[in-house]
């Protein structure tokens, strides 16, 4: 099978690992990660990717805690790599059948930038796209993706086909992704399904970027706020 070739250099893509473990230390999140990010660097998209982990993240929902009491906070540093980033690729592991505590605060430091606006006047994640990546030993693969996107798409982020992966091994105890045996980077369906997750990604993002993002059309808030109603029918007027 030929390839169509693409052109996807100039797009960037962040990935940021919500594993409860710290650098060195294998994380088996990442090397699901490390599948969708070799396809991306082939494909000339420039990738970086943050362990969350690793860094001073305080906690909150403002864009800089720092300003509210926190005498550190790197989320700054890292919401800079957002804001660069075409693509965001949240990825964790399954603790209790749920995202992990460094997912859910990365969720929360997200939302702390979604009232800002881009220089269209929308809300300033949009004309990005989104994905996730879970892993874990148990059953929660579908409920933690759901949390991720529903989340990316409720602050702004577009949401391309299947634009979620995972694995699992057997539910209880037993291998994680990258042990020895656990069956995990060998298998199909979930190769499968983060290769379609990163292409559908890279596709969405440079459609997006040759439109020059959502239409600034019915999402405006300061057109809103001026009285502007896009054609919603006021019932009071009717």
């Amino acid at each position: 099978m030929t390839d169509q070739p693409y052109d996807f250099t100039g797009l960037r893509a962040l990935f940021i690992n919500c594993t409860l473990k710290r650098s060195p230390e294998p994380s088996n999140t990442q090397g699901l990660v490390d599948i969708s990010t070799q396809i991306m660097t082939k494909q000339g998209v420039e990738v970086d990717v943050v362990r969350a982990v690793d860094h001073n993240i305080a906690t909150g929902v403002w864009p800089d805690m720092r300003e509210h009491g926190w005498t550190v906070d790197d989320w700054p540093m890292i919401f800079e790599k957002v804001l660069a980033a075409d693509i965001l690729v949240l990825a964790g592991p399954i603790w209790l059948g749920d995202n992990s505590s460094v997912m859910k605060q990365v969720h929360e430091r997200l939302y702390g930038g979604s009232h800002l606006l881009n220089d269209a006047g929308q809300y300033l994640y949009y004309g990005r796209v989104g994905g996730c990546l879970i892993t874990g030993n148990e059953d929660g693969v579908k409920h933690c993706a759901q949390n991720v996107l529903y989340t990316l798409q409720h602050i702004g982020y577009t949401i391309p086909p299947q634009a979620d992966a995972g694995w699992i091994g057997e539910a209880g105890p037993g291998p994680s992704y990258l042990d020895p045996g656990s069956g995990g980077p060998e298998n199909d369906f979930t190769n499968r399904n983060t290769t379609f997750m990163t292409w559908n990604l890279m596709h969405v993002a440079q459609m997006l970027r040759t439109a020059g993002g959502i239409p600034a059309h019915g999402n405006i808030r300061s057109g809103w706020d001026a009285g502007c109603r896009y054609d919603f029918a006021n019932p009071e007027y009717r």
